[in-house]
C-alpha cells in the first residue's frame, strides 16, 4: 500500500510556504477538537440524542403520538410521587 504525496518544495521560500500551511491547518484541526470536547458542544449533544429518544418513544413513524406509552409514563411518574409523598408524611 503506498501513499502518493506531494512533492516537497526545494526552495527556502516553498518550504516556509509549506510549514505556515500546515501551521494554519493544525491550528484548524486544534480548534475544531476544542468545540467538539467543549461543555456546552457535549451538552448540546446529549439534548439533542435525548430529544431524538423521546421521539422515537413517543410517536409513530407517521409522526402521531403513542398515547399509551405517554399515558404509562406519567402513570409511573405518578406512582413514584405518591411513594415519595406518602413515605414524607409517614415520617413526620
Amino acid at each position: 500500500m503506498s501513499s502518493t504525496r506531494p512533492a516537497m518544495p526545494t526552495t527556502v521560500t516553498g518550504l516556509e510556504a509549506e510549514i505556515a500551511a500546515r501551521r494554519e491547518r493544525l491550528g484548524h484541526t486544534i480548534d475544531e477538537l476544542a468545540h467538539r470536547v467543549s461543555p456546552k458542544t457535549i451538552l448540546h449533544r446529549q439534548t439533542e440524542a435525548a430529544k431524538a429518544r423521546f421521539a422515537d418513544v413517543a410517536t409513530t413513524p407517521e409522526g402521531e403520538l403513542r398515547v399509551e406509552r405517554l399515558a404509562a409514563a406519567v402513570a409511573v411518574v405518578a406512582v413514584v410521587g405518591g411513594l415519595f409523598v406518602y413515605r414524607r408524611l409517614r415520617r413526620h
